[in-house]
C-alpha cells in the first residue's frame, strides 16, 4: 500500500478513473453488439436507426478516451461496409 500522500492521492484518482472506464467501454461495446444484433436479424431500416446511435457512440468513445480515432475510424468503415451490403426488404 503506498505510504505518501501523493501517492495515496493517485491510488483514489486510479480507483475513480477505472470506475469510469469501465462504464464507458461496458457501453460502447453494449451499443456494438446491439447493431450487430439489427444486422443479423437482417431489418436494414432498423439496422440504420441503429447505425447511427453506434457511429454517435463511437465518436463520444474517441472523446473519451476509449478507443483511438483510428481504430473508431475503422469500426465505422467496415460497419458501414456491412450496413451496405445488407439486402433491402
Amino acid at each position: 500500500m503506498a505510504n505518501h500522500f501523493s501517492a495515496l492521492k493517485r491510488a483514489r484518482q486510479t480507483v475513480k478513473r477505472t470506475a469510469q472506464n469501465r462504464v464507458h467501454t461496458s457501453r460502447f461495446r453494449t451499443i456494438m453488439r446491439r447493431f450487430r444484433e439489427a444486422l443479423a436479424a437482417g431489418d436494414k431500416k432498423a439496422a440504420e436507426a441503429q447505425f447511427r446511435e453506434t457511429v454517435s457512440a463511437i465518436d463520444q468513445a474517441i472523446r473519451k478516451g476509449t478507443i483511438h480515432r483510428n481504430a473508431a475510424a475503422r469500426y465505422k468503415s467496415r460497419l458501414s461496409a456491412r450496413l451496405h451490403a445488407l439486402p433491402a426488404k
